[in-house]
């Protein structure tokens, strides 16, 4: 109740100017407490640190391990790059599954993240490493040098067998989301998976995105993609599911591949929240 509680008489009765040290120090608290009392385990960043989307850390990560494995296809000893790590939601629960000569490489624009990731989860599983790309991101990132229509992803043509992207297609503009497709089909190995979340625009998606059950009405369409937000589009963006099956060929991917739609428009029946897409090289 108190965790709760105290943010939001932070919120309402401190002066603007005292909110943010106030609001510091008590996560702070909250997390030792966390940790000394056994409420959190050291591969569990403090929720303090955790800059990820909404739902539960480790329950999601859980999930989508599962997906991975069962709709994904991944093995144990697979070479393994996750696009978009951010505090390792998706590596920890990998850690217990993947082994040599598997491996695991993880990418993010966030530095405390990858910090985070880096101190806690490498030193216990050498076979997982960490590092930050330097990609311009005004919230996030903004020292970064390169925009993401232009990085060149840090590893060699051909290394994996796996890639991974989960909730980042779905914040990013359509020349970010292909030059990222480009760099995957290069990097993945042939024969290689790659597993990637989307919001896809379908007949079927676009009628129920209209209606009250629906998440999302992504209903703004903004140089090839639709966002629900047009003064701050990258809260969520929506692809026509051709667009991204013309991308998708256009990087050397095979045509046909499995969709498995997302509840966020209101589907009663679907895996996860978003679309998934896994597409074979």
């Amino acid at each position: 109740m108190a965790h709760t509680l105290i943010p939001s008489l932070v919120r309402t009765v401190l002066p603007p100017i005292l909110r943010k040290p106030i609001k510091q120090a008590y996560t702070s608290v909250v997390d030792y407490g966390e940790l000394v009392l056994g409420f959190r385990d050291l591969l569990t960043p403090p929720r303090s640190r955790i800059f990820i989307g909404s739902g539960d850390f480790k329950r999601v990560g859980q999930e989508f391990k599962q997906h991975f494995i069962k709709l994904g296809g991944l093995r144990p000893t697979d070479s393994v790059l996750d696009v978009g790590c951010g505090i390792g939601r998706m590596a920890i629960p990998l850690t217990d599954y993947i082994q040599s000569p598997g491996y695991y490489e993880g990418f993010d624009i966030v530095g405390h993240g990858i910090d985070w990731c880096r101190k806690m989860i490498t030193p216990r599983f050498p076979n997982f490493k960490f590092q930050q790309a330097d990609i311009y991101n005004g919230h996030y990132n903004p020292n970064g040098s390169f925009e993401a229509k232009n990085y060149k992803f840090p590893f060699p043509d051909n290394q994996f067998d796996f890639v991974f992207l989960t909730s980042v297609f779905t914040h990013m503009p359509l020349a970010d989301v292909d030059n990222y497709l480009a760099e995957i089909s290069r990097v993945l190995k042939p024969g290689g998976r790659c597993f990637a979340t989307f919001f896809l625009l379908t007949d079927e998606s676009r009628i129920l995105m209209a209606e009250p059950t629906s998440t999302y009405n992504f209903q703004y369409k903004q140089d090839g993609r639709y966002v629900f937000n047009e003064q701050d589009p990258e809260l969520g963006t929506a692809f026509d599911e051709l667009t991204v099956r013309d991308l998708f060929i256009r990087h050397g991917f095979l045509k046909t591949y499995p969709v498995y739609p997302g509840s966020w428009c209101g589907r009663t029946q679907a895996v996860t929240f978003q679309d998934i897409v896994v597409v074979t090289k």
